[in-house]
């Protein structure tokens, strides 16, 4: 995915001069071209209030833009609103380009009403909204009232298209991570000299990289929700971590401290302007933290301090995106815990050298090089005599999730619709449709060989030992009874695999050829005895089931939806096969009557 310029750079274009800079009027390109505005005018707020959803709207007949508008802020009014008043009349029968599905989180659906107000006849939408229950609300209402909409990438399909799309994604990147991930979207920042140092052996470090750079970080800064610092950088740096010279918006400071060995005078206690937070271990430090608090600033404990449940944490107070500017350690911590997904590393043409002297990142266990990490879509911007080099650690998560085996959910139920149905996806037994699980703990009393009613712990258990049913080899009749007396369907799985590995001649001849259907068998036996399992499959209807284990690609639909997802598209077609009867017996119950 190619990056877009920094946000700085997206400067508006004149109305005067938007017609002369379009493509050839294909219809595409044209669409491609109204998009790409639509994502420059929604990165503007960029920096002036706290991080939000970026939303830009154009509306447009043909080459010619009658109307545009942005969200400034949380609050404030929708960019639609704003691009259907600039318009007026004009915009009846028009085209309206939204790079984000509207998304009214305020209830008033003022978005939504003023594209339906304007008379505009056809709207297009770069990705749906990320969240789920904003996810294709928009575009159903819109539909509804008879204006049609094409989506980037499932109605409109071409190069331009493609490029257009990228746009999209990149320019709301951090809501698609905090959605995908459940953590804020997380930005390491540092500064080092060409040899990889970021201070000198002796940690001074005033300044590496140059003015203009130093600019860029506030611009960073002001972009955050929040910026996080480690104790070493408090007592070797005392930072102000402010986001510019006057103006606009500041993060707030965030200090992640397991010790609290931190100095009682610091410019980051002084929270008149911008508040501070700091998170420790439970129980450091108690005299501090009361001083800390006779400051104004919050202290937070954490039972054990790691980036990840920090990262957690201040997801649920709402944070969208966060900046790091720490040090080596806390740096190589939050890789280590997976919460780092974009790097900007500012190069400065210098050497300091020193054996002692700092690096950007600490121990990360690597010992070969095929173990480095390789930065996505990596971007090269020279600033002043520095060179500006970012990229993605982890890919920009697809707008809507992947259905894995989209093809064969679509043939087992036909009401599914790709882009519009809801997908559940279930893994865990706590998980709120864990209860669909092989796993659950719930007992089948099933036919066997014999013909005899055999009672099993779990739909896991019954799986796991017909691997072993009918060889004629004593181990055999060992392994069956050994998994049906195994204490949990965990361990159950464990015998079964490991006898799986160590004996493969164990193993029934005919097992590949039959797995699905026993899998089958186990839960059509479950979901007929308990009622109230029952009642939750049947309300998935609709809905596609995805059993959301990252590592098995058989029963499973893997990290991307790469997986064939078999026991989802089982469950599903048992639901296809109930609901069928439940149908059937509806109808007979009426010819009876």
């Amino acid at each position: 995915m190619s990056a877009l310029p920094f946000p700085s750079t997206l400067h508006p274009l004149p109305l005067t001069t938007i017609k002369s800079t379009l493509k050839p009027p294909h219809s595409l390109s044209l669409d491609a071209s109204h998009m790409l505005r639509a994502t420059h005018l929604a990165d503007l707020s960029a920096g002036h209030t706290s991080p939000h959803p970026n939303f830009g709207c154009v509306i447009a007949k043909g080459d010619t833009i009658l109307g545009e508008g942005y969200l400034y802020g949380q609050g404030t009014r929708p960019a639609e609103a704003i691009a259907v008043e600039a318009a007026r009349d004009e915009g009846k029968g028009a085209t309206g380009y939204l790079n984000l599905e509207s998304g009214d989180c305020d209830g008033d659906e003022a978005a939504v009403r003023a594209i339906l107000q304007s008379g505009v006849g056809r709207v297009v939408v770069g990705i749906r909204h990320p969240l789920e229950h904003l996810r294709g609300k928009a575009i159903r209402a819109m539909r509804s009232e008879g204006i049609k909409v094409d989506v980037l990438g499932e109605d409109l399909q071409s190069k331009v298209i493609e490029e257009a799309l990228k746009s999209c994604c990149l320019v709301n990147a951090p809501l698609l991570y905090r959605a995908a991930h459940r953590v804020p979207f997380s930005v390491l920042k540092y500064a080092m000299t060409l040899d990889g140092k970021i201070g000198s052996s002796s940690g001074h470090a005033a300044w590496i990289s140059s003015k203009l750079s130093r600019s860029r970080v506030f611009e960073l800064r002001g972009r955050s929700d929040a910026v996080i610092v480690g104790g070493n950088t408090v007592r070797r740096d005392n930072p102000l971590l402010t986001a510019r010279h006057g103006g606009g918006h500041v993060p707030v400071r965030i200090v992640m401290s397991q010790s609290l060995d931190l100095p009682e005078k610091a410019n980051l206690w002084n929270v008149a302007d911008v508040p501070t937070i700091v998170a420790t271990q439970r129980g450091a430090r108690k005299n501090f933290q009361k001083f800390l608090a006779s400051k104004g600033v919050e202290v937070v404990e954490f039972d054990i301090l790691n980036p990840r449940d920090v990262m957690h944490y201040f997801h649920d107070r709402g944070y969208l995106s966060v900046l790091w500017e720490c040090g080596g350690s806390l740096a190589a911590a939050a890789i280590s815990s997976s919460v780092i997904h974009k790097v900007y590393a500012f190069v400065a043409p210098k050497i300091i050298g020193g054996k002692g002297a700092p690096s950007p990142v600490g121990e990360l266990g690597m010992v070969q090089m095929t173990q480095a990490l390789d930065l996505l879509d990596v971007c090269y911007e020279q600033i002043g005599p520095d060179m500006l080099i970012s990229g993605y650690l982890q890919p920009i998560p697809e707008p809507t999730p992947a259905i894995p085996s989209m093809d064969e959910t679509c043939a087992i139920d036909p009401t599914f619709m790709p882009y519009e149905s809801k997908i559940i996806f279930f893994y865990k037994t706590w998980d709120p449709y864990g209860a669909l699980s092989n796993f659950s703990p719930h007992p089948i009393e099933i036919l066997d060989e014999s013909g005899s009613y055999t009672t099993w712990p779990s739909v896991e258990h019954y799986y796991q030992a017909h691997k072993f049913v009918g060889v004629e080899d004593l181990a055999a009749l060992e392994c069956v009874e050994n998994i049906k007396s195994a204490r949990s369907p965990e361990e159950a799985a464990r015998i079964g695999r490991r006898m799986q590995r160590q004996r493969p001649d164990l193993i029934r001849p005919d097992w590949d050829n039959i797995k699905i259907d026993v899998m089958y068998s186990a839960l059509k036996c479950k979901f007929s005895t308990y009622t109230h399992l029952n009642t939750m499959l049947l309300s998935t209807a609709g809905s596609a089931l995805v059993e959301a284990s990252p590592h098995d690609l058989f029963w499973g639909g893997g990290r991307e939806g790469e997986g064939l997802n078999y026991l989802g598209r089982l469950l599903m077609q048992l639901r296809s096969d109930l609901l069928g009867e439940a149908s059937s017996s509806s109808e007979t119950s009426c010819l009876a009557f």
